[in-house]
């Protein structure tokens, strides 16, 4: 299968994809000047005395690929600690996919800056409020209006 049918199917079947309630972190990157933007939701468990990533969520206002990549890394972020996780760059996040063209790279660029500001940042609101959804945050600019079709 090549970087597109890859891109392709991650579409059609995204994992991970939505709001996380009782999130431990989230991340937000991108911007809505350009229009791309991620956000991710990050769960932590203890296992044999350390800290690791149970489960990732995220959402996308972007292109496929963007989703495609976001899809794949919280898949490959699972069962790691947030030291591993950082340590994972654009290129590692989307590597399941194969080989990004030139211009998609960003996509990729994305979801690391998400991931790394959920890891590094922004903590997910106290007494398991839900963290605001990325649509939130657009409209709370004021400059945005959402569509959805």
């Amino acid at each position: 299968m090549n970087t597109q049918e890859k891109i392709d199917e991650a579409i059609r079947n995204p994992k991970n994809l939505g709001e996380m309630t009782g999130a431990d972190a989230v991340g937000t990157a991108g911007s809505s000047d350009c229009g791309d933007m991620l956000r991710m939701w990050i769960k932590f468990r203890e296992v044999d005395g350390r800290r690791v990533i149970d489960k990732a969520t995220f959402q996308s206002f972007g292109c496929q690929t963007a989703i495609a990549v976001a899809s794949m890394a919280t898949e490959l972020i699972k069962g790691k600690t947030p030291q591993e996780a950082l340590s994972m760059s654009g290129e590692a996040l989307s590597e399941p996919l194969g080989p990004l063209p030139p211009m998609k790279i960003h996509c990729a660029q994305l979801v690391e800056g998400a991931l790394k500001n959920a890891l590094t940042g922004e903590v997910a609101p106290a007494s398991g409020a839900p963290a605001p959804t990325l649509s939130d945050s657009l409209r709370a600019k004021g400059a945005v209006k959402i569509t959805f079709r």
